[in-house]
């Protein structure tokens, strides 16, 4: 006996590729799915469960480049640091690394590689995918680190929020030695603040 639309799907992920697909399902057992409206897609190859409710924006990100992290706006909005929310993505990539392009509204950030890793952590989409999220350490020093693009604000509202929340002024420093450019603006920032 064939298996049901119910059985088919339910041998799948929640999103996939579908080379991943057919390590679970037929190719025509696949073609049937989508022309039920069982599977739909996200961009060119990725597809998601039709009633799975995640943030396709970044399954999708996460699924064509793996070292992608959430960054400065988008990262310190998900550490709910500011209140605004992001019209782009903030996505960190190493310097040299591939861009790829996407349907979701990213504004890809190239950082050197030597420092790329620091702060940085997983962050679990629920589609079966991870994409990186910087700390809310790493990412107002990124704000301060990147102010003249940014503007001022941003890292100030940001480190004034995390300060009222009880961060520790000399773990935000410890981190920053490895970003010279940001330690000096920081370290004033702070005797201000503090």
């Amino acid at each position: 006996m064939a298996p049901t639309s119910d059985e088919l799907l339910a041998s799948l992920p929640e999103t996939f590729r579908s080379s991943e697909a057919l390590d679970h399902v037929s190719e025509r057992q696949f073609r049937r799915l989508k022309d039920e409206g069982r599977i739909a897609a996200l961009s060119r190859g990725l597809y998601r469960k039709s009633d799975w409710l995640g943030d396709e924006d970044l399954i999708e990100i996460a699924a064509k480049s793996p070292q992608a992290t959430l960054c400065l706006r988008s990262a310190l909005a998900r550490h709910e640091l500011i209140d605004d929310i992001p019209v782009e993505i903030d996505i960190a990539i190493p310097r040299g690394s591939w861009t790829p392009q996407t349907a979701a509204p990213v504004r890809w950030r190239h950082f050197d590689p030597d420092t790329f890793s620091i702060g940085r952590r997983q962050l679990n989409t629920d589609g079966g995918r991870n994409i990186g999220l910087y700390s809310a350490e790493r990412s107002i020093i990124d704000a301060f680190r990147m102010r003249q693009l940014e503007g001022p604000d941003l890292a100030n509202e940001a480190l004034k929020r995390w300060l009222r929340r009880g961060g520790q002024p000399s773990e935000l420093l410890a981190l920053a030695k490895s970003f010279p450019r940001a330690r000096t603006a920081l370290r004033k920032t702070l005797e201000i603040l503090l």
